[in-house]
C-alpha cells in the first residue's frame, strides 16, 4: 500500500504543478516564496515586508498595485502557522492573464514531497518552481552500456525512463585483409582502431557518469564477448568499474539495446518501480489477451460499473490521464447525464442537439480514487515513461483494472 500512496501523491503533486505552471502574468507580478523547514515564520514574514515597502518603488500602478496585494495575501497566510512544516512551504500568488487585459488572482500554498533546501524570492512573470521541479526528478539512477566492435551507446536508466546520452560508432574494421598488407599487420591495425574505440567508449562513460551522486550501478551489455573484454581490460574508470551490477548477453549494441538490457536485469533491478510497473501492466494485458477476457476491465462505463460491483481488485490509472466528469442537463428537452471530457465542454445534447448546462463538475481520477478506495480497491498509477506505461495509456485511454471475479457483461 506504500507504493500506491506513494504513486497517488506524486500523480496530485503533478497535477498542482502543472496548474501553477500554467499560470502567466502581464509583467513581474507573480510572486514566489520558499521557505525551508529551519527557517522561523517571523525571518519570513520581516523580509516580505522589506519587499512590501521596496514595491512601492514600482513604476507601473498596475504592476505595483498587484505585486503589493501578493505579498499581503502571503504575509496573511503565513499567520496560520505556528511553525514551519517539517519540509518547509512554497508560495505562489498574483495575477494571471485570462484574456484580453482581464486578470485573475490565483494563489497556491504547497508543502513539498521533500525538504525545501534554502529561502527564495521570486517575482516575476511566471512562477518559480524549478525546485520543485527537481523534486521529482527520479533519485534512483543507473548506467548503461551495450557495446560490441562496430558501435557502443552509453544511457540512463532514470525511475522509469531510459535515455540515451550517446551513440558512437567505431571505425573497426572488419577482419578481412586487403590491398596486399600482411594479415599479421592488418591484425594489428584491427586491434589499434579497437583499441582507440574503447579508450573513447571509457572516456564518454567517466564524463558522463563519474562523479553523478544519485548513481546507484551500471549495467553493461553486447553481443559476444567485446563487452567484457572491456570490462576486463580496464578501460573504464576505477571508480565507476566498481559500481557495474552485472553484465548482459544481447543482441544489439544500439539504442534496442538498452532497452533490452532493462528487460534482461529484471531480477537485479527487481525493486525498482520500473519493473513493479512492467509487471503490473504485464499481468494485465495477459488478461486482456484470454479468449474470455480473462480478469480484465478497461473502459471507462465498464470501469465504473466494476468498481461499483466491488469488482475490481487493482484500478490502474495512467500519470496522463486529465479528463472532467460532468454533470449536465439540456435546458430545451429536460435530459439529463453524464458527460466526461478532456476540455472541459459538455458538447450538445445527445437527444435534441442543444447546448447542454453543467450543474456540477469532478475530476475523474479523483472521482474514482475516492469510489476505489470505498470498496477496498487498489490503486496504481501507471507513468508513461516506459513501453508498457506508454502502451497502456495509449491503447486503454489510460483507465483499466485487474478484477476480483469477472462481472457478466
Amino acid at each position: 500500500m506504500a507504493a500506491q500512496e506513494k504513486g497517488k501523491e506524486r500523480y496530485l503533486f503533478k497535477r498542482k504543478l502543472e496548474e501553477i505552471e500554467a499560470a502567466e502574468g502581464r509583467g513581474t507580478e507573480l510572486v514566489s516564496l520558499y521557505v525551508p523547514p529551519k527557517r522561523q515564520i517571523s525571518d519570513a514574514t520581516g523580509y516580505l515586508r522589506q519587499e512590501l515597502s521596496q514595491s512601492s518603488n514600482i513604476k507601473s500602478k498596475t504592476t505595483r498595485k498587484n505585486v503589493t496585494s501578493a505579498i499581503e495575501s502571503i504575509l496573511s497566510r503565513l499567520r496560520a502557522f505556528r511553525k514551519v512544516p517539517d519540509r518547509g512551504l512554497a508560495f505562489f500568488v498574483g495575477h494571471k492573464q485570462v484574456g484580453g487585459d482581464q486578470t485573475q488572482m490565483v494563489s497556491f500554498v504547497v508543502e513539498p514531497p521533500e525538504p525545501v533546501p534554502t529561502f527564495w524570492y521570486r517575482c516575476d512573470s511566471r512562477f518559480f518552481t524549478e525546485p520543485l521541479e527537481e523534486m521529482l526528478r527520479e533519485k534512483d539512477l543507473y548506467g548503461l552500456l551495450v557495446i560490441d566492435r562496430s558501435e557502443a551507446t552509453l544511457g540512463l536508466l532514470r525511475g522509469k525512463r531510459i535515455e540515451v546520452i550517446k551513440n558512437v560508432q567505431s571505425l573497426v574494421p572488419s577482419k578481412h585483409s586487403k590491398g596486399g598488407q600482411s594479415a599479421r599487420r592488418f591484425e594489428r591495425l584491427i586491434e589499434q582502431a579497437a583499441h582507440e574505440f574503447f579508450v573513447k567508449v571509457g572516456n564518454l562513460m567517466t564524463d558522463a557518469l563519474l562523479g553523478m551522486g544519485d548513481l546507484k550501478g551500471i549495467l553493461i551489455g553486447g553481443p559476444g564477448y567485446t563487452k567484457d573484454f572491456f570490462l576486463e581490460k580496464d578501460y573504464l574508470h576505477h571508480e565507476l568499474k566498481k559500481v557495474v551490477l552485472e553484465t548482459f548477453d544481447l543482441g544489439y549494441a544500439d539504442e534496442s539495446g538498452l532497452r533490452e538490457i532493462v528487460e534482461k536485469a529484471k531480477d537485479t533491478l527487481a525493486d525498482l518501480d520500473l519493473m513493479r510497473e512492467k509487471r503490473l501492466v504485464q499481468a494485465f494485458m495477459d488478461q486482456v489477451r484470454r479468449p474470455d477476457g480473462g480478469l480484465a476491465v478497461y473502459g471507462e462505463e465498464e470501469v465504473r460499473r466494476a468498481l461499483g460491483l466491488g469488482a475490481v481488485d487493482v484500478l490502474f490509472i495512467s500519470e496522463s490521464l486529465r479528463k472532467v466528469r460532468l454533470e449536465v442537463r439540456c435546458p430545451t428537452c429536460g435530459h439529463r447525464g453524464h458527460v466526461t471530457t478532456e476540455s472541459g465542454e459538455p458538447g450538445p445534447c445527445p437527444e435534441c442537439g442543444s447546448d447542454l448546462d453543467v450543474e456540477d463538475d469532478v475530476d475523474v481520477v479523483e472521482e474514482l480514487t475516492a469510489l476505489a478506495e470505498s470498496v477496498g480497491t487498489g490503486v496504481e498509477f501507471i507513468s508513461v515513461d516506459s513501453e508498457e506505461g506508454a502502451l497502456f495509456a495509449r491503447t486503454f485511454r489510460g483507465l483499466g483494472g485487474l478484477l476480483r471475479f469477472q462481472v457478466a457483461g
